[in-house]
């Protein structure tokens, strides 16, 4: 498996942020292809020592990295991407990366 993390930092109106990305953003990140599950953060996003400046991690997953750079090259891939600077006023770190059971 493998899959996308991305860590939205805290924008600048959050409720606004949130709006756009339940009734908008999700809805087209779940038309990727090859998307296995879709999970977001619920409630604030914490560390052991408190507070983060990320207000989402949004995971993403996938049969291997091969298909995470498929789904972005499609048309819904360019989609999704075009729209995150719409709504992550603060910014947003993506990382994908390859799993494995341990």
């Amino acid at each position: 498996m493998a899959e996308i993390v991305v860590l939205y930092k805290t924008p600048k109106d959050a409720a606004a942020f949130d709006k756009y990305y339940a009734e908008t953003h999700i809805p087209l990140a779940k038309k990727l292809p090859g998307l296995k599950k879709y999970a977001v953060s619920k409630g604030p996003v914490a560390s052991p020592g408190g507070a983060t400046g990320i207000h989402l991690v949004a995971i993403l997953t996938f049969d291997s990295v091969a298909d995470i750079q498929a789904a972005f090259a499609s048309p819904e891939g360019n989609a999704t991407g075009a729209d995150v600077p719409k709504f992550a006023s603060g910014g947003a770190d993506i990382l994908i990366f390859d799993t494995k059971e341990v």
